[in-house]
């Protein structure tokens, strides 16, 4: 009995990897699962360049706008909800076809999660005082000296995630990523094949630049201010995405728009920079050079994947 097939595209933002995720969808009969922990959140969606309202109605998205901007979310909570929807998929044969800009999400259902630490309210206390007192910076070097591949992959400006590191470090009496590598409930039922994007570096930082001017052109400063004005206060998880506390900021008198986007560009290269390095550790990645909209790369990852699918497995 053959296994059916899960999809999972990754690279870093702006690859292309929602381009290519739509064609492939699209020709084999597929579904999107999307793996992004900024798209869970409503009204947060410029910025997070979630898929326009034609994109959806072409292909079906899965795993977006869960949230209300003051709920929290996590590794073990996204799991459990791709796993409902990769049981809904294979129960009407649709190919799932997941597009993945948070690495650790995508291990966490593939490869099953670690049995982290509960949260504490008292660690997390004194994270949120040491924050104040010092600034992210300096809780950003902290988690260095705790874990320095933890810090590789999380930006100094990435609070909850900074202060989830420390905090699972701290109760675990270990590095989080040595936690996270503990892993367990691998995914059963699907066989996953992995293609990577990895454009050039200059080529993708530039598209970068323009992707963030192409955003602001798209009203991303409007949709700001109409989140601020709904009350959202800054220390909502989602302001802490790039772009939006910028904007915020912006918004409130305390940088010119100029020096704000090439804010958001800045950080958003530094993303992308920490993306290719996560991923680039992902086992099994079958890579290809260039951005996925480029219709020569997305037919030879047709191609790649029509033979990989085309390999029968036993179930097990």
């Amino acid at each position: 009995m053959s296994v059916p097939v899960l999809l999972a595209i990754v690279g870093p933002t702006a690859s292309g990897k929602s381009s290519l995720g739509m064609r492939v969808a699209r020709e084999l009969g597929g579904e999107i699962v999307v793996c992004d922990s900024t798209q869970v959140y409503r009204g947060f969606d410029i910025g997070t360049s979630k898929p326009s309202d034609a994109e959806r109605q072409s292909v079906r998205h899965h795993l977006i706008d869960l949230l209300e901007p003051d709920e929290l979310f996590t590794a073990g909570a996204y799991r459990e909800r791709a796993i409902e929807v990769l049981a809904d998929l294979r129960e009407r044969s649709r190919l799932p076809v997941m597009t993945v800009g948070t690495g650790l999400y995508m291990r966490a259902l593939i490869d099953g999660f670690s049995d982290t630490p509960v949260r504490s309210e008292a660690v997390r206390t004194r994270l949120r005082a040491s924050t104040a007192r010092h600034g992210t910076d300096y809780m950003h070097r902290a988690l260095r000296r705790i874990d320095s591949a933890a810090a590789a992959r999380i930006g100094p400006r990435d609070t909850p995630k900074l202060m989830r590191a420390i905090e699972i470090s701290l109760l675990a009496g270990k590095p989080v990523s040595q936690v996270h590598s503990a892993r367990r409930q691998k995914l059963v039922g699907f066989r996953a094949i992995k293609i990577g994007l990895m454009p050039p570096r200059t080529a993708l930082y530039e598209r970068i630049e323009r992707r963030t001017i192409e955003m602001m052109e798209r009203g991303w400063p409007a949709e700001v201010r109409a989140l601020t004005a709904r009350g959202i206060p800054a220390t909502a998880k989602p302001f802490s995405f790039i772009g939006y506390g910028e904007l915020r900021e912006h918004l409130e008198g305390k940088q010119k728009l100029p020096a704000c986007v090439a804010a958001i560009q800045q950080a958003t290269r530094r993303y992308a920079k920490r993306q290719v390095t996560w991923f680039r550790r992902e086992p099994g990645v079958k890579w290809f050079e260039g951005f996925g909209d480029d219709p020569r790369l997305s037919a030879d990852a047709l191609k790649y994947l029509g033979e990989e699918m085309g390999r029968r497995e036993v179930s097990a």
